[in-house]
């Protein structure tokens, strides 16, 4: 009973004491470090985002089995800084320069193997950055470095990135190379600053006197533009303003043009309503007219043919009169001819008695015309030579300028007759025209009457 009391109460006085000793020896790790503890077997980093956590016993490493050793190192950025670093160019030509990094640990693990104190690692990382600006300002010309200080801190931070990665470190940004300047007994600096700033001061000034004839220009070309601008204004007011007029007046006749047009409508409405009337009270009269002259020709149509029929009994009275005295005149007119007629017709039917009277007519013709002949000739003192074997024979020959071979003889006893008054008297009996101007003889032959006749007379 004893025993088991007495190993109890070692039991809680170890407990007890082992409480105490480890709130005594617990840390906790902060947000802006890494603690590394490195026991007798393993390395642990404890800290904010770790695997392990950030709380650990730090155990003082005297203690055997759990005795450990801690390295802290801080996961926050830090800067590193060489100020007045003597370094040359590719010409061996000496200056100074201030350099600026920021780096952060990436792995505490690695970074505590490489270094025991955060101050180590300080030291470690500045000869580092020394030799890579070394490096690299020795590979180019001063005149450049100082024109293009991006770009060497551009290779500054690569010349350094694979030294770091085995320290555990990585570059936050680009390495910066802050100054140059002249180092001991040199001027080399302020000779190419005095160059540069007398270029800079002729560029100044050319760059100030190209502002200033630019700045005429612009004031030349301002005051032209505000000239331009403002006869463009004045013009375009004018314009507006003969526009405005001509709109006013294209209106103004417009509103004439209507007006006239109203009053053209209205005047020709006026007129058509007139002219309407006026077709109208034509159609009336033309009706009137028409029917008027239909009642005229009616009664027209009426008298003539009233007369029309007077005039034709009229005529037909007449005509029954003429052909009355027509068939009378006819009837007296053909009374000697139907005798005569009858007479031809007993003639012509006797050869005997044709032979007899045309023996007497001839023997009646022959002693008249011979008889007329004689008074004729015996006027005209004409001779009549009979060349004949007899004077019966001449004297036939005579009697045949009556017959047809005699026709030229006939004409010139004609001419001769008509010479003489008992000529020009029996020749008229004969039906001879005697008041031509020249002797023309009948072309009808002579009737025996008429000659017995004229030689009876």
């Amino acid at each position: 009973m004893s025993y088991l009391l007495v190993s109890g109460v070692l039991v809680a006085a170890f407990v007890v004491v082992a409480g105490l000793l480890g709130v005594m020896f617990r840390r906790v790790v902060t947000t802006n470090e890494v603690a590394v503890v490195q026991s007798r077997r393993q390395t642990i980093a404890y800290g904010k985002g770790q695997a392990a956590g950030n709380v650990y016993y730090k155990w003082p490493s005297w203690i055997p089995r759990f005795g450990v050793m801690v390295i802290k190192l801080p996961v926050s950025n830090f800067a590193l800084s060489l100020k007045d670093y003597e370094a040359y160019d590719r010409d061996r030509v000496p200056f100074k320069v201030d350099v600026t990094a920021f780096f952060r640990i990436s792995e505490p693990g690695t970074a505590a193997q490489r270094v025991a104190t955060i101050q180590e690692m300080h030291n470690q990382l500045t000869l580092i950055v020394q030799g890579a600006v070394r490096k690299v300002l020795a590979s180019d010309l001063v005149d450049t470095i100082m024109l293009e200080r991006s770009k060497f801190g551009d290779l500054f931070t690569q010349e350094v990135a694979e030294q770091l990665a085995e320290w555990g470190i990585n570059s936050v940004k680009t390495m910066e190379l802050m100054d140059i300047r002249d180092g001991h007994d040199s001027q080399v600096i302020s000779n190419i600053m005095a160059k540069k700033t007398s270029h800079i001061e002729m560029e100044s000034r050319r760059e100030v006197a190209q502002n200033m004839k630019l700045a005429e220009l612009a004031e030349i070309e301002a005051k032209q533009i505000v000239s331009v601008r403002q006869q463009e204004s004045e013009q375009a007011i004018g314009e507006r303003t003969a526009e405005k007029d001509k709109l006013v007046g294209i209106a103004d006749q417009q509103a004439r043009q209507e007006v006239l047009t109203q009053e053209r409508e209205t005047k020709t409405r006026s007129m058509a309503v007139q002219q309407v009337d006026q077709v109208r009270r034509a159609e009336i009269e033309r009706e009137q007219q028409v029917v008027a002259a239909d009642q005229d020709r009616q009664t027209r149509i009426l008298k003539a043919e009233g007369q029309l029929e007077a005039q034709r009994k009229e005529a037909r009275g007449i005509q029954a009169i003429g052909e009355a005295k027509a068939a009378a005149e006819k009837a007296m007119q053909m009374a000697p001819v139907t005798a005569k007629i009858q007479l031809a017709k007993e003639i012509g039917s006797n050869p005997g008695y044709q032979n007899y009277l045309a023996l007497i007519e001839g023997i009646a013709a022959y002693l008249a015309v011979g008889s007329k002949q004689a008074e004729a000739l015996k006027e005209a003192d004409v001779k009549v030579i009979a060349n004949a074997g007899s004077p019966t024979e001449g004297m036939k020959s005579v009697m045949d300028l009556f017959t047809s071979r005699g026709g030229t003889n006939l004409a010139a006893a004609v001419e001769a007759l008509a010479q003489s008054p008992l000529g020009k008297e029996m020749l008229g009996k004969l039906g001879v025209r005697l008041d031509a101007p020249s002797t023309v003889v009948s072309d009808e032959p002579a009737d025996p009457a008429t000659l017995a006749e004229a030689t009876a007379q």
